[in-house]
């Protein structure tokens, strides 16, 4: 019986991957990819195409998300610094902040849990 309880209470214990997924409002559909905070980030995946030079055109391949990560950033600090934002894509200075932390926020979850080490 004391067995029983002490596994139910260790079955309940969330690992450090769920607390992370949960803190960050992040979950993975298997067809809409990543989510964060209720968006499905695929659908930005116009901007992802524009800033990562055609590398990347969705949320999905998270290795090849870091690796190219910085240059993404350059591009997205740069067009923030100059505040000459690309129209057709609806780029706002505030839509590209947002974009620069899901960008990390990924990244983050990706070297904790998912990086071979």
């Amino acid at each position: 019986m004391l067995s029983q309880l002490t596994n139910l209470f260790k079955s309940t214990k969330e690992t450090p991957e769920q607390l992370f997924l949960k803190e960050h409002a992040l979950s993975f559909d298997v067809e809409k990819g990543a989510i964060l905070n209720g968006m499905a980030l695929n659908e930005l995946g116009f901007r992802l195409e524009y800033f990562s030079n055609r590398k990347l055109d969705r949320f999905d391949d998270l290795e090849k998300l870091f690796r190219i990560a910085p240059q993404i950033n350059e591009k997205i600090d740069l067009e923030l610094h100059s505040q000459r934002f690309v129209e057709r894509l609806g780029n706002t200075e505030e839509n590209l902040k947002e974009l620069k932390q899901i960008i990390k926020v990924l990244n983050d979850y990706y070297v904790k849990f998912q990086r071979p080490r």
